[in-house]
């Protein structure tokens, strides 16, 4: 008996230490419990308070601008306005239409914005005659002499799961939308506070009798947390930090709030390696039309993506997508949103989906890779990829086209006739604007939607011929020279400081004694410009090249005069820039302006100018380079091209042809043309039988204004003689019209041959 006393306190003292302990780990569980809840109430509202998405950077195209005499074909208008998603109509009646009836064009311009400046919508009309707008009038919207459509999307940078979004309000999207998709994905939204026990249970029977999970009890605050904080796992511990978080979120947030971050976030596609999301984007995605345009069958189908954006895609499964649509339908009808009659006629509509073959961005990107290559000077990666920024450029729709086509079609028709393996050649293309130095049109590869080894900017190649401008310039530029000056295309011979000889030999093997230094250049005699060079001094042609704008370093050897110098046609294009440009240096440029996700400028980039070379010694250059596609190595480009059209441009080979380059401008467009092999084959092209005719391709097809020489104050034009570069006259056989710098002009006469006029000829004869 006295035992058992004994015991019972040791036994009370044990279940208080065993309370106690149960007392202290309920606390801990508790605290716990609070602070984790702490802990995602704190994530929950950092990430909705804060930047919710990472906004790509969206890059366009430079907007088609409309004024009296703008040269400007149908073709390219139709493209443009296709690339801007413009319905062609009998009638123009709302924005977004155009029309074409007997040579009259009306457009119905849409409002946009352009580098945070809001456009009001304007409807114009006008007329195309010989390649140019005439008659240009603003029939609605604010009067003005020049109206721009607004820049078509071409690209985006985009951050590293490289979604895409267009932000939309819940007041821009079709409230059918938002009763749609509640009345599909979650019926008790208005009335739960983020997870609903009844639609848990309600799935949980129907998993348990089918014995697999068929049906989810997710709420839409539910899959919106899902997939805005956490992963795609479905172990328990995921699932309570879901149901939290559900809470808590519907503790700070309305409704509202949750269900346009909802329609914003949902994945609803694929284009490429560009995630489609949030119905904005889908809108266009899908249908190419805004989200408020959206017709009854179209937001069905878009809220029946949400319940499997891939295994519901409507171009790879139209019949599993249509039926989907049809149950969408179905339950719209059956929730008093659509009547039954009205079920019936649009589950009878086709789904309406753009061609798969429009359904991406038209993406550029060679010149994407460039726009990147000049912001990153100034915006980190993570700024371009991820604050919405919108980055205005200077692509050209219409160049950028011709510039693909006439690569990708030159190409196959060279191996074609030379017989050469398919894909065994490439190319690159690079288009400016003359005078302000804006990149029009870039193409880095045949395949110009190969976002790979962009050829344009990296690789860097001999550039032969192309490089012997600059050393006539440096003449040009000296006492002594000038066109008519005699140059000897003999042999010869240089040592160099090694004690190698250089001994270069013409393209076709043959000397041909004194010629006029125009001559010269417009053959393209590589010992002329060797002797010619080495006249002027390889420190001299180094400065020459410099001041037009090449950045490489340019050895002092030989071998430069006739191009062992490589370059990429970027840079080639920015030199040649200059000579178009009349020897001022101006930076090629992509980019106009930035603007950020608010609509705010963040910088303009203006117009640079710097003193090239002297515009005298330019000028003469430049009436050589046009007798170099009159009657030099050029001139086959004229069986494509109006006589008409006055061009400049040199032709460029390589040794043993691996390089074929021209470099050529109008008084409007420049552009410089590579081709060649990615292994550094040998080809069976020279400039003038590969590059020259991609080039003539592309000014077949753009709309460009002619070269014209405005002379400096001191050039004046003089008759010399042909053959030995003397002073002659209009009536003198071999006589030419030479342009000569005051004080740099011939003194010696020729003797004249008169060449008797053939009219009066006979008219003396028939007396």
């Amino acid at each position: 008996m006295t035992q058992r006393l004994r015991k019972k306190p040791r036994q009370s003292g044990i279940r208080r230490r065993i309370w106690r302990g149960l007392a202290v780990l309920a606390v801990l569980l508790t605290l716990a419990l609070v602070a984790w809840l702490v802990y995602l109430d704190f994530i929950v509202r950092d990430k909705f308070d804060g930047r919710k998405w990472a906004l790509p950077a969206r890059v366009y195209a430079q907007p088609l601008e409309l004024y009296t005499g703008r040269l400007l074909t149908l073709a390219d208008l139709r493209h443009e306005l296709t690339v801007l998603e413009y319905r062609p109509v009998a009638r123009v009646s709302q924005p977004g239409q155009w029309s074409y009836n007997r040579g009259r064009i009306e457009i119905y311009i849409r409002a946009h914005q352009v580098a945070g400046k809001s456009l009001s919508a304007r409807q114009v009309a006008f007329a195309l005659a010989n390649e140019q707008v005439v008659d240009l009038q603003v029939l609605q919207g604010d009067r003005a002499s020049l109206v721009a459509l607004e820049p078509a999307l071409i690209g985006g940078i985009y951050p590293g799961r490289h979604e895409d979004r267009d932000l939309v309000r819940l007041s821009e999207v079709p409230p059918l939308l938002g009763e749609a998709l509640i009345a599909v994905e979650d019926r008790a939204f208005v009335r739960h506070w983020g997870v609903s026990p009844k639609a848990i249970a309600r799935a949980a029977l129907v998993n348990f009798k089918s014995g697999r999970v068929v049906q989810g009890g997710s709420t839409l605050t539910q899959q919106l947390v899902k997939n805005f904080f956490l992963t795609q796992s479905r172990d328990l511990s995921r699932k309570l930090t879901e149901a939290a978080m559900a809470v808590l979120l519907e503790l700070h947030y309305s409704k509202a709030e949750i269900l346009e971050t909802y329609m914003n976030e949902i994945y609803l596609g694929q284009s490429g390696p560009r995630q489609i999301h949030g119905f904005g984007l889908a809108a266009r995605h899908y249908f190419k039309r805004p989200i408020d345009s959206l017709k009854t069958e179209e937001i069905a189908l878009l809220v029946g993506l949400v319940k499997g954006a891939s295994y519901y895609n409507p171009w790879r499964n139209p019949k599993r997508a249509t039926a989907r649509r049809n149950l969408v339908l179905e339950v719209m009808g059956r929730e008093g949103l659509l009547a039954e009659a009205e079920v019936a006629r649009l589950q009878s509509r086709p789904l309406g989906v753009v061609a798969e073959s429009e359904r991406q961005i038209r993406d550029y990107p060679a010149f994407i890779d460039l726009v990147k290559q000049q912001l990153q000077r100034e915006y980190s990666e993570e700024s371009l990829s991820s604050e919405g920024l919108q980055i205005y450029t200077t692509l050209s729709t219409p160049a950028q086209r011709h510039a693909e086509q006439a690569l990708a079609e030159r190409l196959q028709s060279l191996e074609k006739g030379y017989r050469l393996p398919a894909a065994s050649l490439q190319g690159a293309v690079v288009l400016t604007a003359v005078g302000s130095g804006e990149v029009e049109a870039v193409v880095g590869d045949r395949n110009p939607r190969f976002a790979g080894f962009n050829r344009a900017l990296l690789a860097t190649r001999p550039i032969g011929s192309l490089v012997k401008p600059a050393v006539y310039l440096s003449a040009l530029g000296k006492p002594g020279w000038h066109l008519a000056s005699l140059v000897r295309d003999q042999a010869i011979a240089v040592k160099g400081d090694n004690g190698e000889i250089w001994q270069p030999d013409n393209f076709d093997h043959t000397s041909h004694g004194e010629v006029l230094l125009i001559d010269a250049l417009a053959q393209s005699y590589n010992q002329a410009t060797a002797s010619l060079g080495m006249a002027v001094g390889l420190d001299n042609v180094r400065r020459t090249l410099q001041n037009l704008g090449v950045e490489e370093n340019v050895p002092l050897l030989p071998a430069v005069l006739l191009g062992a110098l490589e370059l990429s046609p970027l840079d080639v294009a920015a030199m040649y820039h200059t000579l178009a440009n009349d020897g001022v240096l101006v930076p090629l440029r992509t980019i106009r302006s930035v603007v950020d996700a608010e609509g705010q400028q963040l910088r303009r980039y203006s117009l640079q100018l710097s003193e090239g070379v002297d515009p005298a010694s330019v000028n003469l250059l430049q009436f050589a380079l046009q007798t170099v596609m009159r009657e030099g190595t050029g001139k086959s480009v004229y069986q494509k091209l109006p006589d008409s059209l006055a061009l400049a441009g040199k032709t460029g080979t390589t040794n043993d042809q691996r390089d074929s380059w021209f470099a050529g401008f109008s008084g409007q467009h420049l552009a410089v043309v590579w081709l060649g092999r990615d292994d550094n084959g040998v080809t069976p092209l020279t400039g003038a039988t590969g590059a020259l005719h991609v080039w003539g391709d592309i000014f077949k097809r753009l709309p460009s204004r002619g070269l014209e020489i405005v002379p400096a104050a001191d050039i004046e034009f003089l008759w010399v003689d042909g053959k030995t570069g003397k002073l002659s006259g209009e009536n003198c056989r071999d006589a030419r019209l030479l342009p000569f710098r005051a004080g740099q002009r011939p003194t010696e006469k020729a003797a004249c041959q008169w060449l008797q006029n053939p009219v009066l000829h006979w008219i003396k004869r028939w007396l």
